[in-house]
């Protein structure tokens, strides 16, 4: 339904079914939670875009699930269409062929991706089909579709009219490809008839569109008087489609029948009871590019139909590659299977959604993913669970022992805290402070055991006891983070239950009735773990890419440097700065993160010279700081600044001075 990325979102549970006394298979179940993504052009190549609204829901869906929620996530395949049509032909078989052919590329990249959808559904289904002759022929008894002659332009593309107001340079509004004049006659939606009443809905109800940005659009949208629609297109030019129930010489126009999915899935017209239970739909998720066609033409189609609105339509951002749009042309469109066969499904799952917050453009660059991979997986939570088990096996005879002690006041704050943190965060789908919010428990568990060095504790007898509260803290920690980590990182959650010789994860562990149980009273110690190979071996180099944001050029090329003006040196601000505090990062032999006095400001640095210099010997210190850098980061922490050193691949010596010199003193 849509050539591109597409998503939907919204806020609160529904109540449970009514009771109503009869045999109902619904009667006294979970509260139903229902969520969509929009369904995908069957002749597309599976993008990064379509990955993204589909990790996406897969996530909500997985989370509510854990909170005891009765799901139905749906996605599909849009197979009708001009497109479609015109592609089978040239291949020289008939469409349904062709939809057959090409929808298993969906179908095998979802099933890789992890993502667990109730349903699939397609439009040459006969369950669609049949809705959506159903609703056209209740529109018409309504007296809502008429016959009359359309004049305009054709985006073959998009298989979309438009207006000579709406294109722009005379091309698509949307795609920017030239268009076609048609005249013909077809039939219309009165559409217009519905403009008020859903202006004044949109107003009235804040949390229907969104991000705001996106209500904002739409309002400024209806703003404009409102035509009606053009729901056919006739036979003699396009016969790929769903008959209108009233003329057999037109086919459905393809955006009305795509829509129409959202209802047939769930049984409109067929199974009352069941379509009573599910809707209206508590999460729609569709790309910025079809808000359009969900917040206008569906919502329309649905106040004719007297249908409740979505309780909430979520239109995300796109993805750009370096800069980019995507573009086949320009070859550079993001193939989500390459990246599973090279990472995995969840390392991609877990950089689609922390890399840029939801409802926002991203940008996707194999720097960006390759340096994700490596600080958050590799070096933060990869290696916290290599250390786990490595710590048990050694010093435990890998059997997790009982904590003498209760764990740390502020290790108990986070971990208490997670729940109402993440609920909160993950119903407005800001998923990357979600993923923000685990790992603050994966980092203050790697400082935890730096802190509390067991490797010391296990030489010394009468430190038995707190060696033992130090492995059960930080294997029961691992078992938290597994658990808010599962919707977003399925396998790597159940990896790390696995190796700490735990059951499954209960599949609602989150709901009221089980999650004390679950989340604090599940028996740990006593465990044997399970090690087993790394969960994401580190990624050093891959030809061609560069896997830091900045490099520093060898000593050899100076020859090759072409040489600097003063007005170049001048934009450099260079400045005194005086250690303040000096710290390892962990996971790395070689940075440092140390906070730094300009005079009027401190900033915190990562400086690469940790295998020169113990932290606590730069504490005082007066370095020369790059003071106008844009900030980095380097292993997931932020650096502001860069520190001057000699050296080459290593750090030499620090530069420094020979007088005491004021932090803030500008260097000329």
């Amino acid at each position: 339904m849509g050539a591109s990325e597409h998503l939907s979102f919204c806020v609160g549970a529904r109540a449970p079914t009514e009771d109503t006394g009869d045999a109902s298979p619904y009667k006294n179940m979970k509260k139903p939670f229902y969520i969509t993504t929009p369904i995908y052009y069957v002749n597309d190549v599976p993008h990064i875009g379509h990955a993204y609204t589909t990790v996406a829901a897969d996530i909500l869906a997985r989370y509510k699930r854990l909170q005891g929620y009765e799901v139905f996530f749906l996605t599909g395949t849009d197979e009708h269409g001009q497109k479609v049509q015109q592609a089978a032909d040239k291949r020289g078989i008939p469409p349904q062929q062709h939809a057959d052919e090409l929808v298993v590329r969906f179908q095998d990249l979802w099933k890789r991706l992890l993502i667990s959808n109730d349903d699939f559904i397609r439009t040459t289904e006969q369950r669609h089909r049949s809705v959506v002759q159903t609703v056209l022929k209740q529109l018409w008894d309504k007296d809502l579709i008429y016959i009359g002659m359309y004049q305009g332009w054709y985006c073959l593309p998009d298989e979309r009219f438009w207006t000579e107001e709406e294109l722009r340079e005379g091309k698509c509004p949307e795609c920017g490809r030239p268009v076609d004049r048609i005249s013909e006659k077809n039939y219309f939606f009165k559409m217009s008839q519905f403009q008020k009443t859903l202006q004044q809905y949109i107003k009235n109800h804040k949390n229907f569109i969104r991000p705001e940005s996106r209500r904002n659009e739409v309002l400024g949208f209806l703003e404009k008087p409102l035509g009606d629609l053009c729901i056919s297109r006739p036979k003699v030019r396009l016969e790929w489609g769903i008959p209108l129930p009233f003329d057999s010489d037109y086919v459905t126009y393809v955006w009305v029948d795509a829509l129409v999915n959202y209802i047939s899935a769930m049984g409109y017209s067929t199974e009352p009871k069941r379509f009573k239970k599910w809707w209206p739909v508590d999460y729609h998720l569709v790309g910025k590019d079809i808000l359009t066609t969900h917040a206008v033409y569906w919502s329309t189609f649905l106040r004719a139909l007297d249908l409740d609105f979505p309780k909430c339509l979520f239109a995300h951002g796109w993805w750009t590659v370096d800069g980019e749009k995507m573009s086949k042309s320009k070859g550079n469109v993001v193939d989500p299977n390459a990246i599973i066969d090279e990472l995995g499904p969840d390392a991609f799952r877990y950089f689609l959604l922390r890399e840029v917050p939801f409802g926002q453009d991203g940008n996707f660059s194999r720097e960006a993913l390759i340096q994700r991979y490596n600080s958050d997986l590799a070096n933060d939570l990869g290696n916290l669970v290599s250390r786990t088990l490595t710590m048990i096996e050694q010093f435990s005879d890998g059997i997790i022992p009982q904590a003498p002690f209760s764990r740390t006041a502020d290790i108990s704050n986070i971990i208490q805290g997670l729940r109402d943190s993440l609920e909160d965060v993950i119903n407005r789908l800001e998923f990357h402070r979600a993923l923000g919010e685990i790992w603050k428990l994966v980092d203050r568990i790697n400082r935890y055991i730096e802190e509390m060095a067991p490797w010391n504790l296990a030489k010394k007898t009468r430190e038995r006891e707190r060696l033992e509260t130090v492995l059960y803290t930080v294997a029961e920690a691992l078992r938290f983070i597994a658990i808010y980590l599962s919707p977003f990182m399925p396998n790597t959650a159940k990896e790390i239950f696995h190796s700490l010789g735990l059951d499954p994860l209960p599949p609602d562990a989150l709901s009221p009735q089980v999650r004390e149980s679950a989340l604090g009273g599940a028996p740990l110690a006593g465990k044997h773990i399970r090690k087993g190979s790394a969960l994401f071996p580190r990624i050093e180099k891959k030809s061609g890419v560069a896997l830091q944001s900045s490099t520093i050029e060898s000593a050899s090329t100076t020859s090759k440097k072409s040489c600097a003006s003063i007005e170049d040196f001048r934009k450099l601000d260079l400045r005194v700065g005086k250690v303040l505090s000096a710290e390892r990062i962990t996971g790395s032999e070689k940075l440092l993160k140390l906070i730094v006095d300009l005079g009027t400001e401190q900033r915190q640095v990562v400086a690469g010279m940790a295998k020169k210099y113990p932290p606590e010997t730069l504490i005082h210190k007066k370095v020369i700081v790059v003071a106008n850098l844009k900030p980095t980061r380097l292993m997931g922490v932020e650096s502001q600044g860069m520190i001057l050193a000699a050296g080459d691949k290593e750090v030499a010596a620090l530069a420094t001075f020979l007088e005491d010199v004021e932090p803030g003193t500008t260097i000329r």
